[in-house]
């Protein structure tokens, strides 16, 4: 293994390291978030005999394999998300940056804005996401924060087309806000509706329209494996939260060359 090659290893595995971190945060804000109690409130503490952590019960991903997956006292079973979590979110920032590092011509047109607007978007997608699987609720606050934040990284430093973003908002808002009015909130929930603006913002026009049937897709794969593995029933709703967040986040690296591959298809 040469220099540059050596370099480049130790390049992402802080990344991925970072990323850990990233996911164990974002796990404590999420948990903190439903409890009502601030981040800034002291060290973590178990959720169950609200015990203090000790610092070596706080290493991402290690700790939950050292603790054989309980608490040190009271003996409850750590959940398993905390540590999927913690890796889905090392791995996304991975592909971020190998993204913005190689796949756009090295580090010569490295681009600061550009990866910190994704790694603000991954943040909100992954808030987003976790907290719709686990109480199947929508943090209004969180899409608000990414729709305004979102627009203006996008309108002035990257200088993106404010007319294609709010049409993306426009479209992705109204097909939810429609579906909410004629279901009478049966079929979405309202928090689905500002999901929609937001991601209309991030992807603008027509990439949108990517992650919108990428959302359905996946929604619809996974809602025919769930029935056939018999966890679901007919009747059973899932998160579309999920869905949505997944979508975008493929949608930002690979949306352009969905539509100019669609386009291709259809000369």
């Amino acid at each position: 293994m040469g220099w540059i090659q050596t370099l480049d290893f130790l390049f992402y595995l802080f990344v991925f390291l970072t990323g850990l971190c990233l996911g164990s945060f974002l796990n404590s804000w999420i948990w903190r978030t439903r409890d009502n109690t601030r981040i800034t409130n002291g060290r973590s503490v178990c959720i169950y005999c609200r015990r203090q952590l000790g610092w070596f019960e706080n290493i991402p991903l290690l700790s939950y394999v050292f603790l054989r997956r309980q608490c040190l006292t009271c003996h409850k079973k750590i959940p398993l998300h905390y540590t999927i979590v913690e890796f889905g979110t090392a791995l996304a920032l991975v592909v971020i940056f190998h993204h913005h590092v190689n796949d756009l011509g090295g580090r010569d047109l490295f681009s600061e804005w550009h990866v910190l607007r994704d790694v603000f978007f991954l943040t909100i997608l992954l808030v987003t996401l976790i907290y719709d699987y686990l109480y199947g609720e929508v943090l209004i606050r969180m899409t608000a924060m990414g729709i305004i934040i979102g627009f203006l990284v996008n309108l002035i430093p990257l200088h993106h087309s404010a007319f294609s973003m709010l049409i993306g908002m426009v479209v992705a808002a109204g097909f939810f806000l429609l579906q909410y009015l004629v279901s009478r909130g049966r079929w979405i929930g309202g928090g689905d509706i500002w999901i929609g603006a937001m991601i209309g913002v991030w992807l603008g026009w027509p990439q949108v329209l990517v992650a919108l049937f990428l959302a359905y897709i996946l929604g619809a794969f996974t809602g025919i494996i769930l029935l056939v593995l018999k966890k679901k029933e007919m009747s059973s709703t899932l998160p579309f939260g999920i869905f949505l967040s997944v979508a975008t986040f493929i949608t930002i690296y690979f949306g352009d060359a969905i539509v100019q591959w669609y386009l291709y298809l259809l000369k």
